[in-house]
């Protein structure tokens, strides 16, 4: 290091090295509240009894004893092992949650916090005591966070239930409210039964190419959008008998009057966003959304979802969906452009119009029925009024048509799952025939250097959509922690079976490890390799500049991804919790999984990693790919030398060396198998009398033998000797 001014200046290496090293130190400080028996018997002593951890699932079984049997009370988890959303410290909370079998919450927990308002500002027990109040609500329940001390009596019905936020902590207590209740509606999901009908990987998919152009009234009429009318008199009716009865007189005046107009249509689907919002405004929306479902909400009538208290971008108190008997979290978008269209009977200059985004970990299913509450609340009372709320409901469900669904559930269902994905299988496998045929016969593929690049660049193109983003087959480095886990004992190998064509690319890859190395993955099969190799053509095409590193940095260089995989392998390891967020230094998820339909903050390291591509050829594959650098380690394992190579190359001729693009040859002429893509470029060098210097050289020899010959010929028939 130099140091000049004060200043200490370190090098790109050093720098990863400290990051690596703060990552690590974070991880062990995020790990450090993991609970373990004694921890858990610590917060439920005798008479409760703590079962064996259960080996498929983070969670501890809390029992009592009874005259017969033990009684199962609830399952113990900590949050950050189901929903780590992180704080404003950029550490999750990590939470002790105890979920009794009907979905109650029994108990709630900090087991570690690094928000600043409760470290530093306020403490650690306004925190406690905010936790405190989930004990005794119901997963089936939409809990809402109100200001403190304005939740009154504390409403705990059937449907909602409120609770007193803290002052001066409000986005923190939010992110906790979701921790809370999303990691406790996954336990339910997989443990409990609850909301069986939400299990998030059996979720329909939408059909984006079902479309017909349709009048509002026409989808009224086919149920893409449903109308719930509620009329005074029906409100009245509702509070029949209650002490809030005749507390409305606008009501009892105009009994046939409405009430509630509200209309409702799922916007995210095509067919029905297209036909409200139009072409352009619709995929303004989608694009906004990141891929999360959406509802909007038309209401029309006296009562509004959206009073004159509602704040935007808030969950709403008076609207609320629900799918399988448990809520589902959804706010309001702030979508404020204007909606025009033919609506006979209602007035869109009066109504209030919103879009209500619904959490992706809702496991929201489109294709499942939905039911929303509209809520009614009557006060009586000036200083601390009692409040009387009653429900209105409005089923909600859309035609199967609009939807691929899941094959019916038979067990573990992976026979459903392989016949379902029987298209993509068959096109996949023959794709991988042609390749292999293609890469056994690599010398006469190529024989032209024009056949190659149009057989590589369309196969590539193959990798980037078919196996990409149709098949979404990207073999990811999140495989290594499911494979870990299964080591361990934590999980079995049967997650391997659930993804046929990557499970399938994978094996081919893995195969083709023994015969030709890692270079059969990498440079044919990673659909983020070839998006990298179509920038890198763009670059060529552009006439882009594009700089190498001097030789004497190469190897240097290379480095990088083998710290990162060091630094996954010791997350999944020991800190399995935290393993899927350090993956997230794979871009694939964003560009291949997602197709860029993701946030702003994953989306720019994407693009900001295929830029670099455009200035340097395949930078991310070459320098930070922790899978790659996983292939690279493992291509010991190779049985052939397959490049061909002569006696000349390195020494004199240097054209296979300068020409490779990823620096896989020595000086000397030695092909370093572990670095190489597997191009075939110098193959085809090797064979082109137009480019290879020893046959080069060797055709110059033979033209001035055969020309000393034809001399010596003409001389004699001259009769010269």
């Amino acid at each position: 290091m130099r140091k000049g001014n004060g200043v200490c200046r370190r090098g790109p290496l050093a720098r990863l090295g400290a990051a690596l090293l703060m990552l690590l130190c974070g991880l062990t400080a995020a790990a450090a509240a993991t609970l373990d028996r004694a921890g858990v018997e610590l917060l439920f002593p005798k008479p409760y009894i703590v079962g064996p951890r259960d080996p498929a699932l983070p969670i501890w079984p809390i029992f009592k004893q009874s005259y017969n049997d033990d009684v199962l009370v609830a399952y113990l988890f900590e949050s950050e092992d189901f929903q780590p959303i992180p704080g404003f410290s950029g550490t999750p909370v990590n939470l002790a949650i105890a979920v009794r079998p009907n979905g109650a919450l029994l108990s709630v927990r900090v087991l570690s916090q690094h928000e600043p308002v409760f470290v530093d500002g306020l403490g650690p027990e306004p925190l406690n005591e905010f936790v405190k109040q989930y004990e005794g609500l119901s997963l089936s329940q939409s809990i809402k966070i109100v200001p403190p001390g304005r939740s009154g009596a504390k409403t705990r019905d059937g449907v909602a239930a409120e609770i007193d936020g803290v002052s001066k902590a409000t986005a923190s207590v939010r992110i906790i409210n979701e921790t809370i209740v999303n990691s406790a509606l996954q336990v339910a999901r997989e443990r409990l039964g609850f909301s069986r009908g939400r299990d998030p990987n059996r979720a329909a998919k939408i059909r984006e190419n079902v479309f017909e152009q349709l009048s509002f009234s026409q989808m009224l009429a086919r149920g893409y959008i449903r109308h719930l009318r509620v009329a005074n008199a029906d409100v009245e009716k509702a509070y029949k008998g209650t002490e809030a009865e005749g507390l409305d007189d606008e009501a009892v005046k105009d009994p046939a009057g409405a009430f509630a107009d509200l209309y409702l249509a799922q916007v995210d689907v095509p067919i029905i966003g297209r036909n409200l919002l139009g072409e352009a405004g619709w995929r303004k929306l989608m694009g906004q959304l990141d891929g999360a479902p959406a509802m909007m909400a038309i209401s029309a009538g006296r009562w509004t979802f959206m009073p004159d208290n509602f704040v935007p971008g808030a969950t709403p108190d008076l609207i609320g969906l629900a799918q399988a008997g448990a809520p589902v979290a959804w706010r309001d978008f702030v979508w404020r452009d204007r909606l025009d269209l033919d609506a006979p009977g209602l007035d869109l200059a009066r109504a209030d119009v919103a879009v209500m985004r619904i959490a992706p970990e809702a496991a929201f299913d489109p294709a499942s029925p939905s039911q929303v509450s509209l809520r009614v609340i009557r006060e009586k009372g000036l200083v601390y009024p009692e409040k009387f709320p009653v429900d209105f409901k409005l089923d909600y469900s859309l035609p199967a048509d609009l939807f691929d669904l899941p094959p019916e559930d038979k067990g573990l269902g992976l026979g459903s799952i392989w016949a379902s994905r029987a298209r993509d299988v068959s096109i996949l496998t023959a794709g991988l025939v042609v390749l292999a045929f293609a890469l056994a016969g690599q010398r006469r593929l190529a024989r032209s250097p024009r056949a190659l690049k149009i057989f590589r660049l369309s196969f590539l193109a193959f990798t980037l959509v078919f196996i990409g983003w149709i098949a979404q087959a990207q073999v990811s480095i999140v495989w290594l922690f499911g494979l870990i886990k299964a080591i361990k004992g934590e999980g079995t190998f049967a997650f391997l079976l659930w993804d046929p064509p990557t499970l399938m690319v994978a094996a081919f890859g893995l195969l083709a490890l023994f015969v030709w190395g890692r270079g059969t993955f990498c440079g044919w099969l990673c659909p983020f390799g070839a998006l990298q190799e179509f920038v890198g053509e763009i670059a060529r095409i552009t006439k882009i500049r594009q700089f190498a590193l001097p030789r004497r940095y190469e190897r240097l260089a290379r480095l990088p991804k083998f710290l990162v995989l060091a630094a996954i392998v010791v997350t999944a390891l020991f800190f399995s919790s935290q393993a899927e967020r350090v993956a997230e230094v794979e871009p694939f998820k964003t560009s291949i999984t997602l197709i860029f339909m993701r946030s702003v903050p994953f989306v720019l390291y994407a693009v900001a990693l295929l830029i670099l591509g455009l200035f340097h050829y395949k930078f991310f594959c070459r320098y930070l790919c922790p899978l790659g650098a996983t292939f690279s380690a493992l291509s010991f394992v190779r049985r052939w030398a397959w490049i061909p190579r002569r006696r000349e190359c390195g020494s004199p001729c240097q054209l296979c060396r300068v020409k490779c693009r990823y620096g896989a040859i020595e000086r000397g002429g030695a092909v370093i198998y572990a670095e190489c893509f597997q191009c075939l470029d110098c193959v085809a060098i090797y064979d082109d009398a137009g480019q290879c210097a020893p046959l080069l050289l060797a055709a110059k020899k033979a033209r001035r033998e055969e020309a000393l010959g034809a001399q010596a010929q003409a001389s004699r028939r001259l009769g010269f000797p």
